[in-house]
């Protein structure tokens, strides 16, 4: 699910630097979420696509691709209009974000 390659490479496997960045996305992430739920209970699609948009890097940079994958389909479904399947691309958004998190906390742990 989560695969740090391109972070260890990025900063050349330094412990320190790795604990940093996982912190940084953690804490952006779970913020992003946040907004994100706003964002749907508003029917705040623009910024809904724009903070879905923001948050795809990040997740490629932690390596969690799946979540990558969701987030494209969130913009997708919101360019194309197709609204009713927003809550369930969260659902599944959040899932596996949620499921990352305990991953990369127990990484933090061990570096």
């Amino acid at each position: 699910m989560t695969n740090l390659t391109f972070l260890r490479n990025f900063t050349k496997d330094d412990p320190e630097k790795m604990k940093r960045y996982i912190s940084l996305y953690l804490d952006v992430a779970q913020k992003n979420f946040e907004e994100m739920k706003r964002n749907l209970a508003d029917k705040d699609w623009e910024q809904l696509r724009i903070n879905a948009h923001s948050l795809k890097p990040q997740a490629d940079f932690m390596g969690i691709n799946s979540l990558k994958e969701e987030l494209i389909k969130i913009e997708e479904a919101i360019v194309t209009k197709k609204f009713d399947v927003l809550e369930n691309l969260l659902f599944k958004s959040l899932k596996i974000a949620a499921d990352s998190e305990i991953i990369l906390n127990e990484m933090l742990q061990q570096l």
